[in-house]
């Protein structure tokens, strides 16, 4: 059966495209993507299956029973876009100024729904329920994952499976971990508040400039003197904001970073480290400040047993050269709280375009299409092989 299903989905590529474009010229941001949810709704009103809307938010949930016995296997595509202008000269560019599906959402959406499409031909044959799980703001922390899990929708599940369409790895990869995958991605902020004056008497000010790329130099410290060498993390500044001329001292200055991390005791662990600077420095420089510290999703830790299924599962989709285990990667993904609270892998479909070296989330982001029934045959496998193991 499972030939025959990657056959359909191969005959419904041209639609699968065709969806992945229509999302691409209209992408909504996390948390207001209304439109979408309701595009996706209707598709499946039209296929007949049955779905819930709104679910812990924008979230739509659709659910497929089997004629047969068996287990209950969720597979989930996120929807939304980002806040990024789309550069691209292609017929398909983002209509909607200021927002982009930089990062291969509309993809991720495209194929599932061809997917749920080719497997209502096949719904007496099939074992167990298929839940599509159509997941919104991934982009965003907190997230649409957790409110879908805090609704109960996916109590029932027995399992649950990913996967990202990957501009970076060629087409006909597969990438994952039996471990950790993604890392768990935090936020934090410190506004120092020091003592403005003129350029040319700095003995009369607490230079917040200063300061604080005293700040952000010993930050740095944290990962290479504090942390255990064999553990994986990394702190990033990414805006410092201080000045108004060339000729002040700056008053004020605020530094907006990540973490990133494997293991959240090593989370912790930053944390108090981070604290004990930022405090020592500015109780030194006799100045005051304030930090604030968002913890965001935790790592995407793979189920070892889900992993080696998915693995098998990839060795029956004609299109897949190599399935690989790698090291894990620094950005960070909502899908970590699925496989908290269920057995589940996620895993990067290679889905590189050739001649654009653009990586996620830039302006000129675009992937190739020929990845999308490629994820959509890898899941599909991986549901059948779960049932195999476990139905």
């Amino acid at each position: 059966m499972l030939q025959e299903i990657h056959k359909k989905l191969d005959e419904h590529y041209s639609e699968m495209v065709e969806i992945r474009r229509y999302l691409h010229q209209y992408p909504e941001l996390s948390f207001q993507e209304t439109k979408t949810a309701k595009y996706i709704a209707d598709f499946y009103q039209e296929l007949d299956i049955p779905c819930q809307t709104n679910v812990g938010g924008n979230g739509v949930i659709a659910t497929l029973k089997g004629g047969k016995p068996g287990k209950t296997v969720a597979l989930r595509a996120d929807f939304d876009a980002l806040p990024i202008q789309d550069q691209k000269d292609v017929p398909y560019k983002s209509k909607i100024d200021g927002v982009m599906h930089a990062c291969g959402h509309d993809g991720h959406t495209a194929g599932l729904l061809i997917l749920a499409k080719t497997m209502k031909n096949f719904q007496e044959q099939l074992p167990g329920t298929i839940v599509f799980l159509h997941q919104h703001a991934e982009e965003y922390a907190p997230g649409g994952a957790k409110p879908i899990i805090e609704s109960g929708a996916l109590d029932h599940v027995d399992a649950v499976f990913g996967t990202h369409l990957w501009a970076t790895t060629p087409f006909g990869v597969l990438q994952t971990s039996r471990h950790a995958f993604m890392a768990g991605a935090d936020r934090f902020d410190v506004t120092i508040q020091g003592k403005g004056g003129h350029g040319g008497y700095p003995h009369e000010t607490k230079d917040a400039i200063v300061i604080g790329s005293q700040i952000v130099s010993q930050l740095q410290q944290i990962i290479s003197r504090r942390l255990d060498p064999l553990e994986t993390a990394v702190i990033t500044i990414g805006q410092f904001e201080a000045g108004s001329a060339f000729n002040v001292i700056a008053d004020t200055a605020k530094l907006v970073g990540t973490v990133r991390h494997l293991n959240t005791e090593v989370r912790d662990q930053i944390v108090t480290e981070i604290e004990k600077i930022i405090e020592g420095i500015c109780v030194g420089n006799d100045v005051t400040y304030t930090l604030n510290y968002e913890k965001g999703y935790p790592p995407l830790i793979n189920n070892a047993s889900e992993t080696d299924l998915l693995l098998q599962a990839s060795e029956k989709v004609p299109e897949v050269k190599k399935a690989e285990v790698v090291k894990p990667v620094m950005a960070g993904e909502d899908f970590a709280y699925y496989t908290m609270e269920k057995p589940g892998a996620y895993f990067f479909t290679g889905a590189k375009l050739e001649g654009n070296t653009y990586p996620h989330h830039h302006p000129m982001f675009d992937i190739d299409e020929r990845a999308l029934p490629v994820a959509a045959k890898t899941l599909i496998a991986a549901y059948f092989e779960f049932q195999e193991q476990y139905g």
